[in-house]
């Protein structure tokens, strides 16, 4: 007999129920339907479903169409300093805001990254962002006026050397939100990248 809409799905990486649950726990935060879509692989009507599911029991609430856990996981935590790669840092001009350059950025796709969600931590939220292909999570947050990207480095598979590229992409991103409108071009993602390493920035196309 076929499960109907109320029914447990079950897909071959076990009870979708509690692999949407351990995700939200994991991240501890306020993901998109996209993003959560994204890192489980699993179709949007089943996911949908579920989240249904999961909100009737209490576990999870719907918060300005994301979704986070309302239940701590026993054992994860929210994303700590051990578990993300610091890719590269700049640190923000005294005009700038956080809160600004959230709004800039909060939901948007950039190339082949594609938003998924706020992750909540001690120190403050983390922008995250995957890429369309997979791999690790990239990774934006503002600490003392100081702008980082990272790589979440606790999640399995991805390319270092691609995760790496996305970083720089999404700080160039970052960078490029912050001009304004009359400013000069922004940094391109290589002089961004050459500058994060102290060498000679490339030349930049007129």
């Amino acid at each position: 007999m076929p499960p109907t809409a109320d029914a447990p799905v079950r897909d071959e990486g076990g009870r979708l129920d509690e692999r949407v649950l351990s995700a939200l726990q994991g991240l501890s935060g306020r993901l998109a339907f996209s993003g959560l879509r994204r890192m489980l692989g699993t179709h949007p009507e089943s996911l949908a479903r579920s989240l249904r599911r999961l909100e009737r029991e209490g576990l999870v609430e719907r918060v300005d169409g994301t979704y986070r856990a309302l239940v701590a996981a026993p054992a994860v935590g929210a994303e700590s300093d051990r578990a993300l790669r610091s890719i590269a840092e700049i640190e923000l001009p005294p005009s700038a805001t956080a809160q600004a350059l959230a709004g800039r950025l909060v939901g948007r796709w950039f190339g082949d990254l594609r938003w998924v969600g706020l992750l909540e931590r001690p120190d403050g939220e983390l922008l995250a962002w995957a890429r369309r292909d997979g791999g690790r999570l990239i990774l934006l947050g503002l600490r003392r006026r100081t702008l980082r990207v990272y790589v979440s480095a606790s999640a399995p598979g991805g390319d270092p050397a691609e995760d790496e590229e996305a970083a720089y992409e999404l700080l160039y991103h970052a960078v490029d939100a912050l001009r304004p409108p009359s400013g000069p071009p922004a940094p391109t993602p290589a002089m961004v990248r050459a500058f994060n390493l102290g060498q000679p920035a490339p030349a930049q196309d007129n």
